[in-house]
């Protein structure tokens, strides 16, 4: 609880003055005034967050939260629980859809198993940070103690901070563990207030109960145990993931450490949302990548005030959005690093 409250207490709101530094600038580049859209505001966001007028964001990486869900036993998806261990070994390798994405921009990939209900190879190239072996079925109790979340929340933190400190200067948020849109649309439904009908997709796959026996089971895992929405770590406990609490633990790291970072999708964003409960100035540090097809993940984005840049139809997870979103805030960081302002343009015009 110590890293978690010094890191929440770390987290401050963005530098005003910066932010109206790098505006004025981008307004002095050589091109009509917000003619280059979202890319302009994404250049500012990151030239307040890290302080730079010419950020640097060329030491990239995704770090995907591996964890397994008790609530899999409610055949909730019909996708055998052992992929969620083949998927988190093939990270290492590079071949997973988000790796492949994750080359275009020679972002490394970093592996954690927070909680997979298998013991990994220690050589297998995933950091090992278990915080117990998958969570317990939420819709027969509490999926896991409030002491396991905050634990697994400073996984997030730590793996994070080391990252940083080793030279990562923008970070993707991954994950992977079969069944969690399941908590996922859990935590949501509790901190909308909402039916969560109206948070429940298809995930990557519904058993054959389909949509509406997933929703029934979430419901009755909040009746069960009750979770307090106006304490994200009880409702992340109750009927959350660790990969979820992983990935809160990474966005609390990346605006303490004044590193931009790219929310994924849905289960992401629910991350997001927690991260976001616990200390409001984390919004200013989140760049959203994609909308997810999961319905849920608008809803998600909407009461974070979070806008995603991309609609691409995915739903697969691992960090992919974010991973697609790279190239994009290259481009902004190119703009406002290498295009002339409209009086350095003029003195070259004069100079010929």
């Amino acid at each position: 609880m110590q890293l978690l409250q010094q890191t929440i207490d770390q987290i401050q709101e963005i530098d005003r003055q910066m932010e109206e530094k790098a505006r004025t600038y981008i307004d002095s580049l050589a091109k009509p005034p917000q003619s280059l859209g979202k890319l302009e505001s994404l250049a500012l966001q990151i030239a307040t967050i890290t302080g730079d007028l010419a950020p640097k964001i060329d030491n990239k990486a995704v770090i995907v939260m591996a964890a397994d869900h008790g609530v899999y036993e409610e055949g909730v998806t019909p996708n055998p629980q052992s992929t969620t261990v083949f998927q988190t070994l093939s990270f290492p390798k590079g071949t997973t859809g988000m790796c492949t994405i994750a080359k275009i921009s020679n972002a490394q990939v970093i592996p954690v198993d927070i909680g997979v209900k298998e013991d990994l190879p220690q050589d297998a190239g995933v950091i090992i940070k278990k915080v117990k072996y998958g969570t317990d079925n939420m819709a027969k109790g509490p999926a896991m103690t409030r002491e396991e979340a905050i634990q697994a929340i400073e996984v997030g933190i730590e793996v994070a901070t080391e990252a940083i400190q080793n030279g990562i200067n923008l970070i993707g948020t991954g994950e992977m563990g079969i069944g969690n849109t399941t908590p996922s649309a859990a935590v949501l439904s509790v901190l909308h207030g909402c039916d969560p009908l109206a948070v429940t997709g298809f995930g990557a796959g519904v058993g054959a109960g389909g949509i509406e026996y997933k929703a029934e089971v979430i419901r009755k895992a909040i009746a069960l145990n009750e979770p307090n929405a106006e304490d994200p770590i009880d409702v992340v406990a109750k009927v959350g993931g660790l990969e979820i609490c992983g990935m809160a633990g990474i966005f609390l790291a990346g605006a303490a450490n004044r590193v931009p970072v790219v929310v994924d999708g849905y289960i992401s964003t629910v991350s997001a949302l927690i991260a976001y409960k616990l200390n409001p100035n984390v919004k200013a540090y989140l760049i959203p990548s994609h909308l997810s097809e999961e319905p849920g993940a608008k809803i998600a984005a909407e009461l974070l005030g979070l806008e995603p840049m991309l609609h691409m139809n995915m739903r697969l997870g691992e960090g992919s959005g974010a991973a697609l979103a790279f190239p994009i805030l290259d481009a902004a960081c190119s703009m406002i690093t290498n295009m002339v302002t409209l009086e350095e343009a003029a003195a070259l015009l004069v100079a010929k």
